[in-house]
């Protein structure tokens, strides 16, 4: 899962929302020398993404890309599938996306010296374009994949995946709706 899953599936406090976020970000950081909330956080965020990488339902939506797409795959299912999560968040998680949205921009300022450094630098741009809320909307997916382009070792469009994504729209989303109350049920199972 991208982003927004992760924070979904933590405990929902400040720390909690926070601590499963880096776990994207700490790539090169000793995690045992890191506050004791965001070893929880990283370590529930790895668990999410192992049961999400095994998943049939994801391999599933994997499969459903072009070729082309190969190495990237997995990573656009999670944006596809925050899509869908932010696109319908109330129904899914029983608040608003934009309070929700608005504590993870808190919580972000509010520990931004505890937090990696990838995510240190990465925040402000976070808060600033809203990435939260961006999701809800194709075209802003498109944004936000054009950054993941931006920031990927090698030149590749990411972008241009949403074609593949507006295609097999209704299977994705099928997919989604399916999977992610399965996610929850084993993130709440492994947060025990």
């Amino acid at each position: 899962m991208n982003y927004l899953a992760h924070m979904v599936v933590s405990d929902g406090t400040p720390k909690g929302l926070v601590g499963n976020l880096a776990g994207d970000f700490v790539r090169g950081v000793d995690v045992a020398s890191m506050p004791r909330h965001l070893q929880d956080g990283v370590a529930l965020h790895r668990a999410v993404d192992r049961f999400t990488d095994a998943h049939p339902l994801v391999m599933q939506s994997r499969a459903r890309l072009p070729q082309r797409w190969r190495h990237y795959r997995g990573v656009l299912v999670d944006v596809f599938y925050d899509h869908f999560l932010a696109r319908d968040f109330e129904s899914h998680v029983g608040e608003p996306l934009d309070g929700f949205a608005g504590r993870v921009y808190t919580a972000l300022r509010d520990q931004h010296e505890t937090l990696p450094p990838r995510l240190q630098r990465a925040a402000p741009a976070m808060i600033e374009h809203d990435w939260l809320r961006a999701y809800a909307h194709v075209e802003g997916l498109e944004a936000v994949l054009r950054g993941m382009s931006r920031r990927a070792r090698r030149e590749v469009a990411l972008d241009a995946a949403t074609a593949d994504l507006r295609e097999h729209y209704a299977a994705f989303e099928r997919d989604f709706a399916e999977f992610f109350p399965q996610l929850r049920r084993f993130a709440s199972r492994a947060s025990m």
